[in-house]
């Protein structure tokens, strides 16, 4: 049962990762519509918030698969301005809208349906997340996906990545994970980095281009 299983997470993972667009788009949405995702809908306190807070300096903030919409209405309301969510669930941002609306951050809190290797942006922003999201992009694609959207950095703007680098009921470190963070010290000037000792050994790596 446990080799079963694992073969349908390692398919689930190469579908999202390496499928085409409008697959992928109907597996996210119905996994949203059935409520699978429902156990992630409360994130309070999530580790990523104190860096957002920190770099994002009361600014704007593009945020990269951003799923049912905690960041945008969990996050500290006067530590940004301008919030832009991407995801490639209508019905994960038809969440997120809802939530907003609920807080008041219906002005400031925008939701754009798009994948985020099409999405494209005529702002520039303090500080782009992806937020676990990056599990989703191949090793291969990661540095260029991450030069495509160094053009939508503002000058001192920065990447913020969390990611969760240990298996959460094992503790043992994940090959994924671990390579994305290797990819992005080498290639990017990280100005913070911080593994926490919780569930999954979440690792949030704040950086950006190097000069």
């Amino acid at each position: 049962m446990y080799i079963v299983d694992r073969s349908l997470r390692f398919l689930r993972g190469a579908l999202l990762s390496y499928g085409p667009e409008a697959l992928r788009r109907r597996v996210w949405d119905k996994e949203y519509l059935s409520e699978k995702w429902s156990f992630a809908y409360d994130t309070v306190g999530d580790c990523v918030y104190s860096h957002l807070e920190k770099f994002a300096k009361k600014g704007s903030i593009l945020d990269l698969g951003c799923g049912s919409g905690n960041t945008s209405t969990e996050m500290a309301d006067n530590a940004y301005s301008h919030y832009i969510g991407v995801d490639i669930a209508e019905a994960a941002l038809e969440k997120a809208r809802s939530r907003s609306q609920s807080c008041g951050r219906q002005n400031k809190n925008r939701y754009v349906c798009s994948d985020f290797f099409s999405f494209q942006s005529t702002e520039k922003f303090d500080v782009i997340l992806f937020r676990e999201s990056m599990y989703h992009v191949p090793l291969g694609k990661i540095k260029v996906l991450l030069d495509k959207y160094a053009q939508y950095l503002k000058e001192d703007g920065v990447f913020i990545v969390r990611l969760f680098s240990a298996d959460i009921e094992t503790s043992q470190s994940k090959y994924r994970p671990t390579a994305m963070i290797e990819i992005m010290e080498r290639e990017f000037e990280v100005l913070e980095k911080q593994r926490y000792e919780t569930p999954g050994r979440p690792t949030v790596i704040v950086f950006r281009p190097r000069s």
